[in-house]
């Protein structure tokens, strides 16, 4: 009697084990989503700010654009216009300027003795 006893005790102790290694399992699961999904979080908070930030800018382009100041700006750079009293200045190309060549120094080395010529030979260029 007292062995069917303790196999029911032992059976109860295995499922119990068992259902806690389940939940441990399950546990470990969802906190690896859980971290998954923070990070996945921080990315998409990341491109929200920075679509919000390119919106804002578009929107001052926007802006800009269909102020005034855009049309006039367009109208003296783009479309060569000027507004009453302004005097318009034509840069003239100079009349056949011959560049003068600068000349470049040549250099020479002075001329090596007999026995600096082996000791480079040996020793390697330039250590003297």
């Amino acid at each position: 009697m007292k062995s069917a006893k303790n196999g029911w005790k032992y059976a109860v102790f295995v499922l119990g084990v068992l259902l806690l290694a389940a939940l441990v399992m399950d546990f470990n699961s969802r906190m690896a989503d859980l971290s998954r999904l923070t990070d996945e979080r921080e990315v998409v908070r990341a491109r929200a700010t920075g679509l919000s930030q390119t919106k804002a800018a578009l929107e001052a382009d926007i802006a800009y654009a269909t102020s005034e100041a855009a049309v006039v700006e367009w109208a003296h750079v783009d479309g060569h216009m000027l507004q009453p009293g302004e005097v318009p200045v034509v840069p003239l190309a100079a009349e056949q300027v011959t560049p003068v060549p600068t000349p470049r120094p040549v250099v020479t080395q002075p001329p090596m003795s007999n026995w600096e010529r082996w000791l480079s030979l040996f020793v390697g260029p330039g250590r003297r």
